[in-house]
């Protein structure tokens, strides 16, 4: 899976169901490549349109369980690479990676907001 397709499908769980036009942006990509990149994660059962209750006209793109299931199997993954990474480090660098851990989170919140863009 590219790093698009991950990105979009944890911008989704984060967010909620989103228009193709607002995933493009959030994801930094052509609406023509999120669509196409909708498309390959709809073919493959990750996520599915539905039509938004709001307003008829519009299409949301939605996380299916499958794509949910996908997220928390990749996260774990991650959690478990880091474990075990961590495992080998010093005392000392483990110190030091708790106490980075406060600008760590404040670098993420960061990040989330930019990727969200400006709230509505």
């Amino acid at each position: 899976m590219s790093l698009t397709s991950a990105a979009t499908l944890a911008t989704l769980d984060r967010t909620g169901p989103r228009r193709i036009t607002d995933l493009a942006a959030v994801e930094g990509v052509t609406q023509p490549a999120m669509t196409t990149l909708v498309r390959v994660m709809e073919e493959s059962g990750l996520v599915e349109r539905r039509g938004d209750a709001s307003d008829k006209r519009v299409t949301l793109v939605c996380l299916t369980e499958a794509g949910a299931s996908y997220l928390r199997t990749r996260r774990q993954a991650g959690v478990h690479a880091f474990e075990r990474l961590i495992g080998e480090l010093t005392g000392d660098e483990v110190e030091a990676l708790v106490a980075a851990l406060p600008a760590l989170k404040h670098l993420a919140e960061l990040e989330n907001q930019d990727r969200e863009g400006p709230k509505q």
